[in-house]
């Protein structure tokens, strides 16, 4: 008899294993397999055939011996394949139902067979154990080795594949998904996400039926452009914030997807997610590994509050570049001259940056071309030289001078792009995408460079490079890509064209790679026209990302509301701009509610503005540690209520702070009902203040007003927003 030891964060299981269940000549008994974290467990299991199959996905049991009684007691339909429920089903043998993976073999062979041979657990640290289970194919020479990340803590798995063959010849990956996930309830609910430029993050939830649901993405770049592949599945009943079982999922890449949502014929749900495998076909030599990105799931049965403050504390740990350190406030100067721009202008907006009192002055897009001057965006994407008219004595100049005002500098790049009125375009042809027999099709009237070119990848870490080497002060990168793929075809891979997708993004991986090598701690934006390229297999490259590039306040909230379920605060660049109606006060106040920029004409501000401004930057200062790394608590919905309202706690529950905007301005509206707070200590006493006030203006709620944690949770706080009040901020402090 061989005993399996399996460590799961001071638990043990110990399991027999008939010595004979690896030869391939009997039965074997059953592995069961738990991963936990702190609260949920998933749990693996073999059947006497060996094939591996998911049968737990939900809260941890406090006994782990009785993981093995989970299947015992369902009694459901019979599974005419054995296979429902696969941790990873493979296409063309017994599964009748979507596979997560579909090969052909050297042969020709399409049928693919996966038995269960080995797993090893490995603690990584106190808070992180890595799961790896070996299956291998009994007639092929091929393996598949699935990989589970858990974060204890965090209650967050990452999971992966890595494929693997020693045939005589190539074979062919016709499906290479990352995960195969099973759940079981009475129903499940989907809430995914849809929009387009300036319509980012719209939520729909709907009832699944019996079928497959599919969210994908053909797009290449700007895979998110009409949808992300971010989504929530609660069980049995939509999860409100604070009640409910509800998983949220999503994959860490940043080209095509694909999602599948399937209800077998056990009413159980199957969740296959990976690279989407249209046009990819990929041919795999022998010895070689393929390797799939992570998907990345938290599961919480405390509803999304608790699976959102999850995966943002996860973030903030483990992903984002220098998640639990510091950002730069910043002055754009795009919406206050687009290209038209000169050294002098860029001078004056370096005085208002001082002026305003914010850290970085980022210049956005128009200071490259000469040959093809980048005085709009039909020419100059290629040609990464200063624009000697505009700039005559360079960046270096800019950045000498930001230096001599005291503040930072940054800038713009879009070093995936081309135009075709470029000198790069017409040196390298065979470095843009394009079909070689087919008209060339404009997204934004420019196209994509061939990444999965290794030239074009030094080419593109060179642009990145020279501008650190001409400038070492260079403080921030703003990243861009506004384009999609159209008339996909790369010289680069001749015959190999089917290869093109997922070697484009592994290629840009490649470039951010070396980037980070070289300059592991320079802030860095994401940005793709918009919201088009949030992920977190690029976020893990960047200190933040830019959400949309609609900056009207109103809107922004509610595109900031839904990706905060999905990533921090500390993430979410946001802006303040000219667009929308709002008050001054209100843009603001928006934009706090993350990593605070303006995008404004500073000169053009009258007193009070500007010197509202400036406080508010000071103000802003001051609430960040608590906005960046506290947790966070959405209070009023502004799809279902006339306001919005979130607080962040901080770790001790002796600070947190209050956003309410009114997003209903008919007559007489606001908030009429006190707002139940959550996150205090009710023990604690807390006084309230109203923070980042209009100058001339007094707070409607006094300063001496003190409540204790468990009145602001039961009773709740009104912030008193109105037609006349429509933000407000307030700060609540421990009183000792």
């Amino acid at each position: 008899m061989k005993i399996i030891d399996i460590y799961t964060k001071g638990r043990y299981i110990i399991l027999g294993l008939a010595t004979i269940a690896c030869c391939g000549h009997a039965k074997a008994q059953q592995i069961t397999i738990p991963i936990e974290t702190e609260q949920t467990a998933v749990v693996l299991q073999t059947d006497t055939a060996r094939h591996l199959n998911t049968i737990y996905i939900g809260k941890k049991l406090e006994k782990i011996n009785e993981y093995e009684l989970v299947t015992g007691e369902y009694k459901q339909t019979v599974d005419y394949s054995g296979m429902y429920n696969s941790a990873y089903t493979p296409a063309g043998s017994r599964n009748l139902l979507e596979p997560a993976i579909a090969v052909t073999h050297a042969d020709g062979n399409n049928s693919l067979d996966l038995q269960y041979v080995s797993h090893t657990q490995t603690k990584i640290s106190n808070d992180i154990s890595l799961l790896t289970v070996l299956l291998k194919d009994p007639a092929y020479s091929i393996q598949v080795t699935l990989y589970y990340k858990s974060y204890y803590k965090e209650n967050v798995v990452e999971q992966w594949s890595a494929i693997q063959h020693h045939e005589k010849g190539n074979i062919v990956l016709q499906k290479f998904a990352s995960a195969n996930l099973n759940l079981s309830a009475g129903s499940y609910w989907l809430r995914q996400y849809h929009g387009d430029w300036v319509r980012e993050m719209q939520p729909e939830e709907t009832l699944l039926t019996h079928g497959i649901k599919t969210l994908d993405s053909k797009l290449g770049t700007r895979a998110n452009l009409f949808m992300p592949s971010v989504f929530m599945i609660s069980l049995d009943e939509p999860a409100t914030e604070d009640h409910g079982s509800v998983l949220f999922g999503g994959l860490e890449w940043s080209g095509n997807f694909k999602t599948d949502f399937e209800i077998d014929p056990q009413d159980n749900l199957r969740i296959i997610s990976g690279i989407n495998n249209y046009a990819s076909a990929y041919q795999l030599k022998p010895g070689e590994v393929f390797e799939t990105p992570p998907f990345l799931y938290t599961f919480s049965t405390q509803g999304k509050g608790k699976a959102s403050r999850d995966l943002q504390s996860w973030a903030r740990n483990y992903k984002l570049v220098d998640g639990k350190g510091s950002r730069l406030t910043l002055l754009n100067n795009w919406e206050s001259t687009y290209f038209d721009f000169n050294e002098t202008k860029l001078n004056g907006l370096l005085k208002d940056t001082k002026k305003l009192g914010v850290d970085l002055f980022l210049l956005d897009d128009g200071w490259f071309g000469n040959q093809f001057p980048r005085n709009d965006d039909h020419a100059g994407l290629g040609d990464w030289q200063e624009n000697r008219k505009k700039l005559p004595n360079g960046i270096a100049a800019i950045a000498k001078e930001a230096q001599n005002e005291g503040v930072k500098f940054g800038i713009w790049i879009e070093p995936e792009m081309v135009s075709p009125k470029s000198s790069l375009y017409h040196q390298h042809p065979d470095w843009v995408i394009k079909q070689p027999n087919r008209q060339e099709y404009y997204f934004r009237n420019q196209l994509v460079l061939d990444l999965s070119n290794p030239q074009v990848q030094d080419f593109v870490f060179h642009i990145v490079d020279s501008l650190f080497i001409k400038d070492p002060a260079l403080a921030y990168v703003k990243w861009d890509c506004n384009a999609v793929i159209y008339n996909a075809y790369a010289v680069h891979l001749h015959q190999n064209q089917s290869q093109f997708y997922v070697d484009y993004v592994r290629g840009l991986y490649k470039v951010l790679q070396r980037i980070r090598a070289k300059y592991p701690e320079v802030p860095m934006m994401l940005c793709s026209g918009g919201g088009g390229r949030v992920d977190y297999g690029a976020l893990q490259y960047f200190t933040e990302f830019w959400p949309s590039d609609n900056t009207e306040p109103i809107e922004r909230i509610f595109i900031q509301w839904e990706n905060s379920y999905f990533y921090p605060a500390i993430a979410s660049a946001n802006h303040v701009t000219d667009w929308g109606k709002e008050s001054l006060k209100f843009r603001v106040d928006v934009a706090m509610m993350g990593k605070l920029g303006f995008d404004i004409v500073v000169s053009k501000l009258g007193g009070d503005d500007l010197k509202f401004c400036q406080n508010a930057v000071a103000t802003y200062n001051e609430i960040k540690p608590v906005v960046w790394q506290g947790d966070q608590y959405r209070l009023s919905d502004p799809r279902k209520e006339n306001t919005a309202s979130l607080l962040y706690v901080n770790a001790d529950k002796s600070t947190a702070v209050m956003f309410t905007y009114l997003v209903n301005y008919r007559y007489d509206e606001g908030s009429k009902r006190p707002i139940l707070l959550n996150g205090l200590d009710p023990e604690k006493k807390y006084r309230i203040k109203e923070i980042n006030l209009y100058p001339g203006t007094s707070p409607a709620i006094g300063h001496d007003k003190v409540y204790t944690g468990d009145f602001l949770m039961k009773v709740g706080l009104n912030p008193e927003v109105n037609t006349n009040r429509t933000s407000v901020i307030l700060e609540l402090n421990e009183i000792k």
